[in-house]
């Protein structure tokens, strides 16, 4: 009976050993894309582009810097790295919380284990429709040029699978409001040039209703309804609602929980149609 015993407790020792191993193994096989990147089609890619709301200018938090080894990012340098806030780079001196955090943790939670999120930062603050369908240089940036070639070295090991747009702050005004709606769709249009796809899904964040009156007047609202209506032309273009978010005390950028909360619906946006098309569950 005893030798019956030992032989038990020697397989449970055997059975807990292999556990351990395996959850080892398991760890070890995991990607860190600062050392190598999944494969192509594991790695979707998503381009941040527009102004300063999209930029980030909320304070980074505790939370917010908890990272994911399955959200990436590209950085100033062009390489991958394990992403964390502050995501942009182009203005050191105002950078803080974007929505790109947010929503690369909660689309990954969503996809399976072998599928990472590769974030490409290329907003920058008080940028017009105008310098980005002209291709301005935008406090030391080619915004439009810039977007095409980090999209171009992207596609080398990964696969752009939507761009999360936030601007119009510097259009809600009576000189700059005319063409919105026309450049926004070229700007569009050259977007998905640059990624091949005609059907790349764009996420368009509104503008936030804190906007004060006195200094925009109704030209938030004239851009939202402009907004309103490319999503509704094209069903690949989604439009995230802010009505309900709050700013940081300046009446002119998203709050750090609004700022996570924007990432949050890019991110459950772009999941339904994700599971439309069944691609998730």
């Amino acid at each position: 009976m005893n030798k019956i015993y030992l032989l038990i407790i020697l397989l449970l020792i055997i059975s807990c050993v292999t556990r351990i191993e395996s959850k080892s193994n398991d760890s070890s096989r995991r990607i860190n894309c600062a050392v190598n990147l999944p494969r192509k089609e594991n790695f979707w890619i998503f381009l941040m582009a527009g102004q300063s709301n999209m930029a980030g200018r909320a304070l980074v938090e505790p939370i917010d810097t908890i990272q994911s080894l399955r959200v990436c990012l590209m950085d100033k340098e062009n390489k991958w790295i394990v992403a964390k806030e502050p995501l942009h780079f182009y203005e050191p001196s105002m950078a803080g919380l974007d929505c790109g955090m947010s929503f690369g943790k909660e689309l990954s939670a969503s996809l399976g284990d072998s599928i990472y999120i590769g974030l490409i930062p290329c907003a920058v603050g008080a940028s017009s429709i105008e310098q980005w369908v002209g291709d301005s240089l935008h406090r030391g940036v080619h915004l439009f040029s810039n977007f095409r070639s980090r999209a171009e070295l992207a596609t080398k090991v990964g696969t752009i699978k939507g761009i999360l747009w936030h601007q119009g702050e510097n259009n809600a005004n009576q000189k700059q409001f005319k063409d919105y709606d026309k450049n926004l769709q070229e700007l569009f249009l050259k977007f998905r040039g640059v990624a091949q796809n005609d059907s790349l899904p764009i996420l368009v964040g509104e503008l936030g209703k804190f906007l004060r009156k006195q200094e925009f007047g109704n030209y938030p609202d004239s851009i939202n309804n402009t907004l309103k209506h490319i999503t509704d032309l094209d069903k690949n273009i989604m439009l995230i609602k802010t009505n309900d978010l709050n700013h940081k005390g300046d009446f002119l950028h998203f709050d750090s929980q609004s700022q996570r909360t924007l990432g949050k619906r890019f991110a459950e946006t772009l999941k339904m149609k994700l599971t439309a098309a069944k691609l998730v569950k």
